[in-house]
């Protein structure tokens, strides 16, 4: 690496550490113009810095802890959530399950540290629901409530913690799967550097990083065709978020029909286990009940969705989520069997394909996607050609316009403006790696 590009990284870090600190310590998500301008410039140096083909892996993975350590001393503060996390975390410890009984039920009686605090932190949705976080998930959070039962700052610091360990696996297990297909293995960069990863994961909290630890393991096993380590960490994977679920599928024609078996009675008799410490008479349904609410109560930066529920508006006079919500998973499902089924899943390239595939349709029907769930799909665009989800990653904040007003009303001109980015990048992409493709 040359002294032009060593200093010109040196600068952009410098610049990004101070936005980092800006965003992390000087932001609250009520002022959205900071927020955006902020996100901007921090995305215009990730950008930057990830076209310095000379730069050395070494040096762009410590700009990443870097970046990770500025944030690790900062409360969360695009999203209340940890404040539930905590909560079920201390439940645990105390002896009482987070599927049995809801905060509101508890708050009254309950003897955990700071309940109330921790009740009014989270808000009334998600004090008058059960929680919906897997065991895996349920583990983590229990050991922060173990080993920090008093003080929320402390329990913070385990979840940043375990979060950053989560990244660091990432990387390096994302980095052998890339060598495995031949790719370059600095694309990891596109995940470990983003501006969302950094803010969502370790600035606000947000458990998809352990998820996706766990899914690239089994991955990884899975290409190295050992089938029982593949099964275990894809079970894990679904134990800490239910999304892997949705890419089960797709991996039979890879596994071949007589070894999936095996391997699906693998995850179904791990998952079961990993709930054993949680059964009772009313996990199935208090579980079950919490998990429906995301497809048929709550609307937040839809895509196609928003599109659908104005055509509702016209015809119907009222909100067709209850309609909507109970018909798209049908209609996913029957298109991720048309994805396992009908297209060519045999070969590492086109597995990852499949998997984004799958995952972007899920996340564009969906009444609710968090700017934290894009994270999902800009890991797996890693390991293919497309970069429409880095472009989703940054227009997705435009989403956290709605925090800046007391009402939590939505500006649907800047979501149509995040998504019109987003699907004008995605059919650039498909028409020029459809012209590639009849070139060679």
């Amino acid at each position: 690496m040359n002294a032009f590009v060593k200093n010109k990284i040196i600068a952009l870090s410098i610049l990004s550490a101070l936005c980092y600190v800006l965003v992390g310590y000087f932001t609250i998500r009520t002022n959205f113009v900071q927020l955006l301008f902020i996100v901007s410039v921090l995305f215009g140096t990730f950008y930057s810095i990830i076209q310095k083909t000379q730069a050395q892996p070494n040096t762009l993975f410590a700009i990443g802890i870097g970046f990770r350590l500025i944030l690790f001393g900062c409360t969360p503060f695009l999203s209340q959530d940890f404040y539930r996390f905590i909560w079920d975390g201390r439940l645990l410890a105390a002896g009482l399950s987070p599927f049995e009984y809801t905060p509101n039920q508890l708050i009254s009686t309950t003897t955990i540290h700071q309940a109330q605090l921790l009740y009014n932190g989270m808000g009334n949705l998600s004090a008058s629901h059960f929680s919906n976080y897997p065991p895996i998930n349920q583990l983590l959070f229990a050991v922060a409530g173990a080993v920090s039962s008093k003080s929320i700052l402390a329990s913070i610091f385990v979840f940043k913690t375990q979060i950053i360990l989560a990244d660091i696996g990432i990387y390096f297990v994302g980095k052998r799967i890339l060598k495995l297909l031949s790719l370059h293995t600095n694309a990891i960069f596109l995940y470990f550097l983003n501006p969302l990863v950094l803010i969502e994961l370790t600035g606000n909290l947000h458990f998809e990083g352990a998820m996706i630890f766990f899914f690239l393991l089994g991955i990884y096993f899975l290409l190295h065709k050992k089938l029982f380590l593949s099964a275990l960490f894809i079970s894990m994977a679904i134990a800490t978020k239910l999304l892997p679920l949705l890419l089960l599928p797709v991996l039979i024609q890879f596994i071949g029909w007589k070894k999936s078996i095996p391997f699906y009675f693998i995850i179904i008799v791990f998952n079961g286990l990993l709930f054993l410490p949680f059964i009772s008479v009313h996990l199935i349904d208090n579980y079950l009940d919490t998990i429906s609410l995301w497809f048929t109560n709550f609307e937040f930066n839809a895509s196609f969705y928003y599109l659908v529920r104005e055509i509702g508006y016209c015809i119907k006079g009222y909100n067709i989520i209850g309609t909507v919500g109970t018909t798209t998973p049908i209609l996913l499902l029957l298109f991720i069997g048309f994805v396992a089924f009908f297209k060519n899943n045999k070969t590492p390239h086109k597995l990852f394909l499949s998997f984004i595939l799958v995952l972007s349709v899920y996340f564009f029907q969906s009444t609710t996607v968090h700017p934290w769930y894009v994270i999902n799909v800009v890991i797996l665009s890693c390991f293919t050609k497309f970069r429409f989800a880095m472009v989703w990653s940054f227009t997705v904040f435009l989403s956290y316009f709605a925090y800046s007003n007391a009402l939590f009303k939505e500006n649907l001109s800047l979501i149509f403006l995040e998504y019109l980015i987003v699907f004008g990048y995605l059919i650039f992409e498909l028409r020029y790696t459809k012209s590639a493709n009849k070139l060679q």
